[in-house]
């Protein structure tokens, strides 16, 4: 019979399982979610990154709390007014794909966060990833991914 001791480690290792599986592996959205994601900074697009940066430094820049857009329901940060202006002249073209969810969810039929670190552009298009883990799995079949995101796409709101 085991002692009390190797069944409170068993429930305690038990129980680190759970936790890690919930805070490390993307899951579905809560029904009815937002058309922007915006879970890492509360009403916040892209956890505050500007969007137009990527295309245009090539990278992710922090925007400023100061020079914002309301855009989908979301505030949207930028780096600079010259980034704003081109966003609000053309926000679909620099709006990341599938509102800034993870598009290898988004592909997979569910929602998850997107972390604006974990970035491509494909097409002339921003997607995020859950993170850079996901994002190499994204990558091994990108078009195939883009495909079936567009498809899954207008349902997962809908949930």
């Amino acid at each position: 019979m085991p002692s009390r001791r190797s069944c409170l480690a068993l429930l305690s290792a038990a129980g680190a399982v759970v936790c890690f599986a919930a805070v490390n592996v993307p899951g579905p959205a809560v029904a009815g979610s937002p058309e922007v994601f915006t879970g890492l900074v509360p009403g916040v697009a892209v956890g505050g990154y500007d969007p137009v940066a990527y295309f245009e430094d090539g990278e992710p820049r922090e925007g400023s709390e100061g020079i914002t857009l309301e855009h989908a329901r979301a505030t949207w940060r930028f780096a600079s007014e010259a980034n704003r202006s081109t966003f609000a002249a053309n926000p679909k073209r620099y709006a990341p794909g599938y509102g800034g969810y993870c598009a290898w969810a988004v592909s997979q039929g569910y929602l998850a966060k997107g972390d604006p670190m974990a970035w491509s552009i494909v097409n002339g298009r921003l997607y995020l990833n859950y993170d850079k883990r996901v994002r190499r799995t994204w990558e091994r079949d990108i078009p195939g991914h883009v495909r079936q995101g567009d498809v899954n796409w207008p349902e997962l709101l809908a949930k």
